[in-house]
């Protein structure tokens, strides 16, 4: 069967002040009344139930997983007792998986992306899910690139088909780009043979795990008894050992750009990462001086603008192109060209240990 591993660990710094530790960026209503974790679950709807689908996430967000997501049941949901990034995430996912259904195929998505064309993303996930049925194949899905984007990392592909069904391709992927310059980028792009790293995968359990062991043997050693020890007293604590063994690594850098029988499959279903704020802007409606306006806010002579208001008042005179968010304790004002910077001033309130504002 096929499963979904949604993973849904991360703090979402960028998305500061409305993200922060207690309730990160995955449990915001960013757009509809939705958030983006219930938003990933939903679009799942018609592809794989929820009773297939498997939440990967931090221990001190378990409660609100579960509330925000009662269809799942609550032993879908895997809690991580420290942040590992990627590589650990997925080894932990594929055990419990390989427990459950030794032949499982599993999706791996992030909890924080917008795709509008969900008929499409179906499409594509049907065509990853019967490549990576091959002996070995790890399918990752990319994104055909609109603009040379700096923020995303790429996918080069090799230029022959290895096959082609219903309009969607699948091809050998020849190598991995870190996130590039804007020179670097151009170049990408002008090549047609790289698409946008989206960091969605797909593949059988064997054949992860068995990249794990090849690529990161500290990870497969970590987590080599803990099947033996699920649904029994030392889970916890053997999961626990297993996240404290393990290096801090993605799966991209750890495993796939040093595999060989990696595939992607182009995917063209509107997707947004939606990494920062200017990503938020993009994505909602405007008024007709191109400002997005929400809350209590009064906007004059302004422009391309973005400004989300709490309780108390915001104005904004004579400004352009210009992210503004108030959260009643913290008001985040920048440009949009900069909105990846704000990363750096919460790394900057976790140096001072400025806890109220994380």
């Amino acid at each position: 069967m096929t499963y979904a591993v949604i993973m849904a660990g991360g703090v979402g710094s960028r998305f500061w002040p409305m993200s922060r530790k207690d309730h990160p960026k995955q449990f915001i209503e960013v757009f509809k009344n939705h958030t983006l974790i219930q938003n990933t679950v939903a679009r799942l709807q018609g592809f794989i139930p929820p009773e297939q689908c498997f939440i990967v996430t931090n221990e001190r967000y378990v409660e609100q997983t579960r509330e925000q997501l009662p269809a799942i049941p609550a032993g879908n949901i895997l809690a991580e007792p420290i942040a590992r990034n990627t590589a650990p995430c997925i080894a932990y996912a594929a055990h419990r998986l390989r427990m459950l259904d030794p032949e499982a195929t599993m999706i791996v998505l992030p909890a924080d992306h917008i795709i509008q064309n969900v008929k499409r993303f179906h499409e594509v996930l049907q065509h990853g899910v019967q490549a990576a049925g091959r002996e070995g194949a790890l399918v990752t899905i990319g994104i055909e690139p609109s603009f040379p984007a700096t923020g995303y990392g790429y996918i080069q592909f090799e230029g022959a088909v290895d096959h082609e069904t219903d309009d969607v391709k699948v091809y050998p992927v020849k190598t991995f780009a870190e996130k590039p310059d804007i020179e670097t980028a151009c170049r990408f792009i002008d090549s047609g043979d790289f698409l946008w790293n989206s960091g969605m995968f797909i593949w059988q359990v064997d054949s992860v795990l068995d990249a794990i062991g090849e690529h990161l043997p500290d990870v497969a050693e970590a987590f080599s008894t803990m099947e033996e020890n699920i649904d029994t007293k030392n889970e916890t604590s053997a999961i626990r050992q297993a996240y404290e063994d393990c290096p801090n690594i993605s799966i991209d850098y750890g495993v796939m750009e040093r595999s060989g029988n990696v595939f992607v499959v182009p995917g063209d279903f509107d997707w947004n990462d939606v990494g920062d704020w200017k990503a938020v802007y993009d994505l909602r409606e405007k008024n007709s001086s191109g400002n997005v306006i929400l809350g209590n806010v009064i906007v004059e002579d302004a422009r391309n603008c973005m400004v989300q208001a709490n309780d108390r008042l915001i104005v904004l005179v004579g400004m352009d192109h210009t992210i503004v968010v108030d959260t009643g304790d913290a008001t985040l004002i920048c440009h949009q060209d900069h909105t990846q910077q704000v990363k750096q001033v919460v790394d900057y309130l976790n140096s001072e240990q400025l806890d109220k504002y994380i």
